[in-house]
């Protein structure tokens, strides 16, 4: 299983070490910082971009909710407060979790578990499996057209398929788990499939009906692999 990174913030400093040190009872977690300051703690996470950050809600100066607004795509919140009227709120800025104080080692446990299986994909034999509606599906790799990403979702378009399969994954977790000699970041949002490539026109690729953006900076490192390929 993979290490998660783990900041934590709450100006309770009681709180705070309680969630920290369920952080460090737990195997699957390693513990970047704790934080009683919620500027300090924007700051550690915006340079150590951890996996996961729990944030307590209600603290001075900026709330949990503001910070969640600031973080990089790739740090998933959970959100730890003695205030269940927020917890509305907090799904809106994409929480993983809501914890109500005072948390159990159970509870945190479960919110771990969420953000454990968001998504690293599992490729496996020309196929990788995500989890999409409550199901795991399975995709062959070669039949996957390109993928968008959508902040915290990426869609999969599938050669045949009328309809994308939606995943709760990064984009970054999405291009690590390709095989590279097939797949290429062409923009910020996509990622190609080189191999299913037959029209590339006015920077952009040609896939049916659709038609997708290649950013300046990508250009011309998929003309040479186009190339390469004939």
């Amino acid at each position: 299983m993979k290490t998660l990174r783990c900041i934590v913030a709450d100006d309770e400093p009681l709180a705070c070490r309680l969630i920290s040190s369920y952080v460090e009872r737990t195997e699957s977690l390693t513990l970047s910082g704790a934080f009683t300051s919620a500027p300090q703690a924007l700051e550690a996470i915006r340079k150590e971009k951890p996996d996961l950050a729990f944030l307590d809600i209600q603290m001075p100066g900026m709330t949990g909710i503001e910070i969640a607004r600031q973080l990089p795509s790739e740090t998933r919140v959970v959100f730890t407060t003695a205030y269940p009227d927020y917890a509305l709120e907090g799904f809106r800025v994409n929480a993983l979790h809501y914890l109500l104080k005072p948390v159990s080692y159970t509870e945190f446990q479960e919110a771990v578990k969420r953000a454990s299986s968001i998504n690293t994909p599992q490729a496996q034999s020309g196929y990788i499996s995500v989890k999409s509606e409550y199901r795991l599906v399975r995709i062959p790799i070669d039949d996957i057209l390109y993928i968008e990403g959508l902040k915290d979702y990426i869609k999969i378009y599938i050669d045949g398929q009328s309809r994308p399969v939606i995943t709760l994954m990064s984009m970054k977790a999405a291009e690590a788990a390709l095989p590279q000699d097939k797949f290429m970041r062409v923009h910020r949002s996509y990622i190609a499939n080189t191999d299913r490539i037959r029209i590339f026109e006015q920077g952009r690729i040609v896939y049916g009906n659709s038609r997708i953006p290649v950013s300046d900076s990508c250009r011309q490192a998929l003309m040479n692999r186009l190339q390469n390929n004939i």
